[in-house]
């Protein structure tokens, strides 16, 4: 059933009013220069459409992506890798390896509304855990450690994290790999965003690659890193103890082997596409921090503010409590025509909030935090 945002959304676009579109997050549909031209050209390039079942990738797109993180000087064997269809796909696998129905995985609050969804589907139960907000994000340690259980197989860490833009300290890093350890419990990292911070302070920890003490699973792809979400094609990288690490490659190599989702052209195409996608990756940086600059500079002295962001593709908004999120957002729309995503669709854990996408074209970017500000006085 739809809610009534959905509804006024659907009566809008059926009395063709144009709407400035806040949420939008497709790279494909919105950058002016989307390189379809050269994408065709590597998938031309290949040569060798023979099928080579190899259920952890083909050894040369694996050291592609180990090249990829050797030029921001993360070291990676191909040997630590394991492709997949998408990071959904990732989560599913990872799901299957260390649960059983009705066990128990603990993921950020707030966060990807994703999770629930692909944890039931396995059979698995979500916990939240919070993260704190006090002018800066934080992983609530306390929370965290009562959220862990008997049932409890894997903490979800997403960093940075989607909507907040918050990546791990390295102190919150440390709290969370030595509970990882006394739990005995693996860490998944999700990781697509690491590419997208808007400054790289020295206290920051953007990847779990490199970091052996417990084992972890990072997890990236082409959607976000190149901006190419057509593309299909994720990967699993595993750290660790040498032995865990190998016991887990194993048992996913199982997993993988029973599916053979990632289909042979695009791995043999990877290594221009991630050359094609680094130019697609730097047109989304500048336009996320010019959108991010945007925000800040409309909003200043008015009731409403951007809370605090490191990096990533959305930016959160608190507005005045003298409304609900729902009314804010369904005025918004009906007064104004622009659309935004309240922040109960990322489980904020108070209100209202609200949630826009940095990747929006940057004029209709302006002219709907222009529209927001006029409306709120």
């Amino acid at each position: 059933m739809s809610n009534p945002l959905a509804k006024l959304l659907e009566e809008k676009r059926a009395a063709g009013v144009p709407l400035l579109d806040l949420t939008i997050s497709n790279p494909t549909a919105i950058l002016p220069d989307y390189p379809n031209e050269a994408i065709a050209a590597a998938y031309a390039a290949v040569s060798d459409f023979t099928y080579y079942p190899s259920p952890t990738g083909l050894e040369e797109a694996k050291i592609a992506i180990a090249e990829y993180y050797a030029r921001s000087g993360i070291p990676v064997s191909p040997s630590q890798l394991l492709l997949t269809a998408s990071t959904s796909e990732a989560y599913a696998l990872l799901f299957k390896l260390f649960c059983n129905p009705q066990d128990e995985v603990l993921v950020p609050r707030p966060s990807y509304p994703l999770f629930e969804y692909l944890a039931g589907l396995e059979c698995v139960r979500t916990v939240p855990y919070r993260l704190l907000y006090d002018g800066a994000w934080s992983i609530d340690f306390e929370d965290l450690r009562e959220r862990v259980t008997p049932r409890t197989r894997a903490i979800v860490a997403v960093n940075p994290n989607n909507p907040t833009g918050s990546f791990l300290s390295a102190a919150d890093f440390e709290r969370l790999t030595n509970l990882a350890d006394r739990s005995k419990v693996p860490i998944i990292s999700d990781e697509v965003f690491r590419d997208y911070g808007f400054s790289n302070p020295p206290d920051r920890v953007t990847t779990l690659i490199g970091h052996d003490a417990v084992l972890s699973f990072s997890l990236n792809g082409l959607s976000k890193l190149a901006g190419m979400p057509q593309m299909k094609l994720g990967w699993i990288t595993i750290n660790g103890p040498a032995q865990e690490r190998e016991i887990a490659r194993q048992r996913l190599e199982l997993l993988l082997d029973t599916y053979l989702s990632v289909n042979t052209p695009v791995q043999r195409a990877l290594p221009g596409l991630l050359r094609i996608g680094m130019e697609v990756q730097r047109q989304i940086v500048n336009r996320t921090k010019h959108n991010w600059d945007v925000l800040r500079d409309l909003l200043n002295g008015s009731p409403a503010h951007p809370l605090h962001t490191e990096g990533g593709w959305s930016a959160i908004i608190q507005l005045p409590g003298t409304l609900s999120e729902e009314i804010w957002t369904a005025r918004l729309l009906d007064e104004q025509s622009v659309i935004v995503q309240p922040g109960y669709f990322f489980d904020m854990t108070s209100e209202p909030y609200m949630v826009v996408s940095l990747i929006t074209p940057p004029e209709n970017f302006r002219e709907g935090i222009d529209r927001l500000r006029r409306m709120i006085g």
